[in-house]
């Protein structure tokens, strides 16, 4: 009974947070990392195509840490540890740990089972590949009882986004892929993000050895393969490329970018009370609202603590890090100039599961319907042909880097 009543009060501060009727502004994550090989290993950042040399580099910019100006890495913006959180919350779903509601389009090409949910899609539920869906019966998903539902809402009525896709509510959503003069956007009511702090820029040489050292020599390309041109000037119209280019010979080792070196690795996430609390639901109960948007609070929670709650974080390869520390926080209004915070109730996942139930449960007693199954989709006939085509082998490609 102990549990339950500390669940049931820490569910109301947090309802009374994401309704602005308490000073709690926001729940903030601190963490700081380093990578698994010990302090000053080289990790890698996303690489990115860079303005001043059209080159690979890294995204780096001045920040303050600590009071000190500091030049910082980007490790993971904020779009990316959005997805994160959205993976992890979806895996736990697959796992039948609970259910949150979403759209999934299914599909099959070359024998292989397709499936894209609107928790993996680029633009979430308003993504061109559900636009570009129809249900079974073949009527366009916008043109369906949800698909409508959807396209309909607007800023001052997003319940069927709490109903259908309540998670395009808390990592943003912007219906830019349909024709339509005031487009629904809702920006992010969670965000994180982590940086590499005095970054210092390593060297690799990339290359590789063949061990037949089989010749660099030109060859014809086709369709269905490859063959040698034995010094013979090909044909016009035949595309022509280096065994290298193909996998094969030696490919020299050239300089590029090596990953980094940093002091110190961190971690900053916010739930923001103040876009919560500006979410509104056309003419739901205030209760319903209330609840509704302390059930959204309570997911941001879940998705961050499924996502980030382990002693250790993979961000892609070469990029491993172990957690040295953590604080999760409400912050709440300043007092002699400086903020207040006290650290949240509990961060354990079964607890933030235990809260969201308890959130669903309030939500669900005051009138909100929430699914058991996704929203179900399939591809129209041009989606499914430009699916398929994707998935067909058409020759042979380039070698790339690693």
């Amino acid at each position: 009974m102990e549990v339950i009543s500390s669940m049931e009060e820490l569910y109301e501060r947090l309802r009374t947070a994401a309704n602005r009727q308490s000073d709690d502004s926001a729940i903030r994550v601190r963490a700081v990392y380093e990578p698994t090989g010990g302090p000053g290993t080289r990790i890698f950042p996303p690489t990115v195509k860079t303005k001043a040399t059209d080159a690979a580099g890294y995204l780096t910019e001045p920040r303050y840490v600590d009071g000190a100006p500091v030049t910082v890495v980007l490790l993971d913006q904020r779009q990316s540890q959005a997805n994160r959180c959205e993976q992890a919350l979806l895996d736990a779903v697959r796992r039948q740990d609970f259910f949150l509601p979403h759209l999934e389009l299914a599909t099959e090409a070359e024998g292989v089972p397709v499936r894209i949910t609107s928790l993996e899609a680029p633009h979430r539920s308003r993504d061109a590949y559900f636009r570009d869906a129809q249900d079974s019966d073949g009527t366009a998903f916008d043109q369906t009882e949800d698909g409508a539902a959807l396209r309909q809402a607007e800023a001052g009525d997003l319940s069927a986004y709490l109903r259908l896709v309540p998670s395009d509510l808390l990592y943003g959503v912007w219906d830019s892929h349909r024709k339509r003069r005031i487009q629904v956007k809702v920006p992010r009511a969670y965000t994180s993000e982590m940086y590499g702090v005095a970054p210092l820029v390593g060297v690799k040489a990339a290359g590789r050895v063949d061990r037949l050292n089989l010749a660099g020599d030109t060859v014809a390309v086709t369709e269905s393969g490859w063959s040698p041109l034995d010094g013979a000037k090909p044909a016009k119209g035949v595309v022509t490329a280096r065994m290298s280019e193909l996998g094969h010979g030696m490919i020299p080792p050239s300089e590029g970018i090596g990953g980094v070196s940093v002091k110190s690795v961190h971690r900053q996430a916010t739930v923001s009370m103040a876009q919560l609390a500006s979410l509104r639901f056309g003419r739901a109960e205030e209760e319903l609202a209330a609840a509704g948007r302390a059930l959204l609070a309570a997911i941001a929670l879940l998705g961050d603590r499924l996502a980030f709650a382990a002693p250790a974080l993979h961000l892609r390869s070469g990029c491993d890090l172990v957690v040295v520390s953590e604080q999760v926080e409400w912050v709440q209004r300043g007092a002699d100039g400086r903020p207040v915070t006290q650290p949240l109730e509990t961060t354990a996942v079964r607890d933030m599961l235990e809260l969201f139930e308890t959130a669903l449960e309030r939500a669900q007693k005051a009138g909100l319907e929430w699914a058991s199954a996704p929203v179900r989709v399939q591809p129209n006939p041009s989606l499914q042909q430009a699916i398929a085509k994707s998935y067909a082998i058409a020759g042979i490609g380039e070698v790339g880097d690693e």
